[in-house]
């Protein structure tokens, strides 16, 4: 596939995503998707692995997050890699914290569908926004 179809592809992901519309993602993903999350002691982290992991996943950030994206993210892309830039706001809905996410998913395509997706974010917003305990972090 071109350069082109796989931005395309990665740009239909995200808008399915935004949508909520989970037949269109898992048309567009591998049945071996591999999702990394990085991080810990915050909801999503994790490996999440095939249809399964993937609707798990979206499944989870539905009840624990509200994100909002104040701008359209940027797409890079060379050969089957696609790299989507871009900011989240939000709050983790247990803690009502809020945090701000400058994120960057670095996303495998092969044979039309996406295979691998790698987030690169602030996994300390992330994980602070997630603690139970309010007491503040010097």
């Amino acid at each position: 596939m071109s350069t082109e179809e796989n931005v395309q592809i990665v740009r239909s992901f995200f808008a399915a995503m935004g949508r909520g519309d989970k037949q269109g993602l898992l048309a567009l993903s591998a049945e071996n998707i591999e999702w990394i999350i990085p991080g810990e002691d915050w909801p999503l982290a994790g490996t999440h692995r095939g249809h399964t992991g993937l609707e798990a996943v979206l499944q989870k950030a539905s009840q624990e997050i509200e994100t909002i994206y104040p701008k359209p993210p940027e797409f890079v892309a060379q050969g089957d890699r696609v790299l989507v830039i871009g900011v989240a706001t939000g709050k983790i809905k247990a803690t009502n914290r809020p945090f701000k996410d400058d994120w960057v998913f670095d996303i495998t395509i092969q044979s039309g569908k996406v295979t691998k997706i790698r987030e690169y974010i602030d996994t300390q917003a992330l994980a602070r926004a997630s603690e139970m305990d309010a007491s503040p972090r010097p």
